[in-house]
């Protein structure tokens, strides 16, 4: 991997990147054939992610990725979708479209990894999707990028660091998953994207510092 992917590229006026457009646009469909009544049961059947073992439905290696395009209501998407264009834009123009997709990409394959683990352990059958495992991926480069960027939280509504939003979001998680605290959000899969994601990152350092 090239060193460049550490150096800041110099950001356009665009507000939205051509990877960020494309993941938009490819969510955006799936949810609207979700609710076409002819094709729900089918996309979620074969496309999102079931715990591996199971009979009918059952896993398949292409839903560690397909899952992240589907989503359970519009609260939902919109939520992924918002955060999506709020970290990613800027992280798209800094990095460029391809080592972008290939760190989102790795983050949602990593959450549903982790996913599967977590449920394999809880002996649970229930599908997951949404693009969270990316978007906390997402959220993880940012602060490490831009550490000192004031960012604006919404709930509540403050400025912090980016690095503290980071910490805040990862220990939220951990918390939400261990207690149980949020029943039905795969918290632990949000962390999973976070852990890829920073494996990723080193990985690439140390391909740039050889």
């Amino acid at each position: 991997m090239s060193q460049q992917i550490f150096s800041r590229r110099p950001v356009s006026n665009s507000s939205i990147p051509n990877a960020i457009f494309i993941l938009l646009i490819i969510n955006g469909l799936a949810f609207a054939a979700q609710q076409l009544p002819q094709l729900k049961q089918f996309l979620y059947f074969n496309f999102a992610l079931w715990p591996i073992g199971s009979d009918f439905p059952r896993f398949m290696p292409w839903q560690l990725l397909t899952y992240g395009f589907m989503h359970g209501d519009l609260i939902h998407i919109g939520f992924n979708m918002f955060m999506l264009w709020m970290f990613g834009r800027e992280l798209s123009l800094v990095y460029g479209s391809r080592n972008f997709l290939i760190y989102y990409f790795t983050c949602v394959t990593g959450a549903g990894i982790v996913q599967l683990f977590v449920a394999g352990l809880q002996g649970g059958f229930y599908p997951t999707v949404g693009a969270s495992g990316g978007v906390f991926g997402l959220l993880l480069l940012f602060g490490m990028t831009f550490p000192n960027r004031m960012v604006m939280l919404l709930i509540p509504p403050i400025p912090i660091r980016a690095k503290y939003m980071v910490l805040l979001f990862g220990l939220l998680e951990f918390y939400l998953g261990i207690s149980g605290g949020a029943p039905g959000i795969a918290n632990f899969a949000h962390l999973g994207g976070m852990l890829f994601g920073f494996i990723l990152i080193n990985r690439w350092k140390k391909q740039a510092r050889r």
